[in-house]
């Protein structure tokens, strides 16, 4: 039946299927793990909150990196520490073993909601909400609350992170032209543009590139699976749309940390995945007097503030 989802109460997952779809969440692991469009899998670990950018230039510079470091731990290590499962708008008992043996291998929602709450690392620590509703034509509209608290330091960023099994052959987006970041946005252009490959801007130190402000939409591009059977090389992409508010992303083949590793880009690891961070927010670059003052306050992200994301994946 059109616009019907199938849902599989798992012991220690969630299954939804649809026309076209399977996305499978886990328990343990606080999110997506499988998300399955036309037969080609998206995901090469589950989506997480993100918190961390490698250090720029001018964060070396004016000891940003030293001062907020603990954000890397929190983008590195926050763990999810409650779940709850809300099927056509009403929330239900956990259905993890042994409350799951009461349903059939027949159950059918018209909007599945998983959602989940992360700890992050920090000292103090605070909380973040990240929740998927899934409705019955396949799209998901993932939201995410940062809840701010006093005594943390500047956040380098904000969004979500997720990770690809390939690399991808290119990306079209909707939104500024060029590398932008919130102080580096008026040379830049609107409109729909496509760029070939993951490009990594070849600074001299490897550090955060590639982040584009004011994005309406994303698609993604891929050819190729970690599925040795499959010998379709046709493109295919995934879709993130803005839900109430534009997002900024970045599409590498690198996670911050890889970036964080290398001083030169000779010690960059093979390209093999797709990186893609949403992000609600973005620390500015900076670069007033040589790469030693903090941006200007406006362009930084104050840490005790509530931060809301909404998106949609398609």
């Amino acid at each position: 039946m059109a616009n019907i989802l199938k849902v599989i109460f798992g012991d220690a997952t969630l299954g939804v299927k649809g026309e076209g779809f399977h996305y499978i969440f886990s328990y343990p692991k606080g999110g997506l793990e499988s998300l399955v469009k036309g037969g080609k899998e998206w995901l090469y670990r589950v989506p997480r909150p993100t918190f961390w950018r490698a250090t720029t230039d001018n964060d070396r510079g004016n000891g940003f990196s030293y001062d907020s470091g603990m954000w890397l731990g929190a983008d590195l290590f926050s763990r999810c520490i409650d779940r709850r499962v809300v099927i056509n708008g009403h929330k239900i008992e956990f259905p993890q073993a042994p409350a799951n043996n009461r349903y059939s291998n027949h159950e059918t929602a018209k909007t599945v909601e998983v959602a989940f709450v992360f700890e992050t690392s920090t000292v103090p620590k605070t909380k973040v909400d990240v929740s998927y509703l899934v409705q019955g034509n396949g799209k998901i509209k993932l939201s995410m609350v940062y809840h701010g608290c006093y005594g943390l330091p500047s956040l380098p960023l904000l969004g979500m992170r997720f990770i690809m099994p390939t690399k991808a052959v290119g990306y079209e987006y909707e939104g500024l032209s060029g590398e932008t970041y919130p102080d580096r946005m008026t040379g830049a252009n609107q409109g729909k543009f496509l760029v070939s490959g993951l490009p990594v801007t070849p600074y001299l130190v490897p550090q955060d590139c590639g982040i584009h402000m004011e994005t309406l939409w994303l698609e993604v591009h891929r050819n190729t699976t970690l599925n040795n059977s499959d010998r379709d090389k046709d493109e295919y992409h995934l879709r993130f749309e803005a839900a109430e508010h534009k997002f900024a992303f970045s599409c590498l083949p690198y996670t911050a940390t890889e970036l964080e590793n290398a001083y030169h880009q000779e010690e960059l690891p093979q390209p093999r995945r797709t990186v893609v961070s949403i992000l609600a927010k973005v620390r500015g670059v900076g670069g007033i007097d040589s790469w030693g003052s903090e941006p200007e306050k406006k362009y930084q992200i104050a840490a005790d503030q509530t931060i809301k994301l909404s998106f949609f994946i398609s």
